[in-house]
């Protein structure tokens, strides 16, 4: 099977959720036997369409643009088994640069008119290969497709849409990734592209998996407006930011906790048990604590029953710490925070949390 995978993400990297996602499709494809070209548009010259149909009339099939569309990828594209269009979602639908691909695939059509089904259309002038859609959101509900799904289904109701992949909450999704839902699914995916090459299709039980919601609202919505924030205060994109690995400023005893979850990799803590209790002071007062047992991670306000080491320090001086903006050892010296209990605990802790 020839594959062509276009990818339309003006971003690469770990920055780029639809590489990453689309990636680990084409390495199940791979291992099936598949031959796999990757084509990224944001490394080529395309011309948007500019509507002369020159390419109906005065050079049926080839469009008056002699560029890398013309020359290179639309025949790579009628040579396909099968395509996969690869977009991040922009504005509920796919981005530019997947739009001016779309567009400039008009030669292969006819100019004349049929209906099919009810529906006026142009018979093709070649034979179009089946299509695999993926796009990935931020958003944590699948409806933020919706628009995204009508318009390929409508778009590619002639031609055989082989599937359709959509993957919410994309900004938590990394190659580093160790949790247990992105593993799975991580080997989904791969699953997946296994699939679409032994049968055109993705079942629904590997499809269930792919789009496993990583997140809601209610836990995204903090964190992402704590990172947001921070990229403001920095005066820093979300792209940079994420190349700095950069860790968002919690602005409250309740997003500090929040933040501790999430960043918590129960897979490294074995059977770890200790319980930290901070007694925070300046602007952001309060008393909380978190306990590490088995693997997992449970946070509290307030006092905890036992804890193993007790830290008293202004908020902003832990939150500078926790953010990489000062040194922890350093600011023990000065004397800047306090500690009782096992200090070591300490010494451990970095251990068991990402970025």
């Amino acid at each position: 099977m020839k594959v062509l995978a276009i990818n339309s993400s003006a971003r690469t990297g770990d920055v780029s959720k639809t590489e990453i996602v689309l990636d680990y499709l084409l390495q199940g494809m791979r291992e099936a036997g598949a031959d796999v070209t990757v084509v990224e548009l944001r490394k080529k010259k395309i011309r948007c369409c500019i509507g002369c149909f020159t390419c109906w009339t005065k050079t049926p099939g080839v469009c008056i643009h002699k560029d890398d569309m013309t020359e290179e990828i639309l025949p790579k594209y009628l040579a396909s088994d099968l395509v996969i269009l690869a977009t991040p979602l922009f504005h509920y639908t796919v981005n530019a640069m997947m739009k001016t691909f779309i567009e400039r695939t008009l030669p292969i059509a006819l100019p004349f008119f049929e209906k099919r089904d009810g529906v006026t259309t142009h018979p093709y002038r070649h034979q179009a290969p089946p299509v695999a859609v993926l796009s990935v959101a931020g958003f944590p509900e699948e409806s933020v497709f919706d628009a995204l799904k009508f318009y390929v289904n409508f778009l590619f109701r002639e031609q055989r849409l082989a599937a359709e992949i959509y993957r919410t909450s994309s900004e938590m999704f990394t190659r580093s990734s160790a949790g247990k839902k992105i593993s799975d699914i991580r080997d989904a995916l791969i699953q997946g592209g296994r699939e679409l090459v032994s049968s055109m299709k993705i079942c629904p039980e590997t499809m269930d998996r792919i789009k496993k919601p990583m997140t809601d609202f209610e836990e995204m919505a903090p964190l992402g407006n704590l990172m947001w924030q921070t990229c403001i205060n920095e005066g820093i994109t979300m792209g940079e930011a994420q190349k700095k690995r950069l860790i968002p400023r919690p602005d409250s005893i309740e997003t500090f906790l929040m933040l501790m979850r999430f960043s918590f990799k129960g897979n490294k803590a074995g059977n770890t048990r200790f319980t930290i209790q901070f007694n925070f002071s300046g602007q952001v007062a309060g008393e909380c604590y978190f306990t590490i047992e088995n693997g997992s991670i449970k946070t509290g306000s307030g006092q905890s029953d036992s804890p193993d080491l007790i830290i008293e320090s202004p908020f902003e001086v832990w939150m500078d710490i926790l953010t990489r903006k000062a040194d922890g050892q350093k600011m023990f010296m000065e004397k800047k925070y306090t500690t009782q209990g096992d200090i070591s605990i300490l010494m451990r802790m970095g251990a068991f949390f990402g970025n």
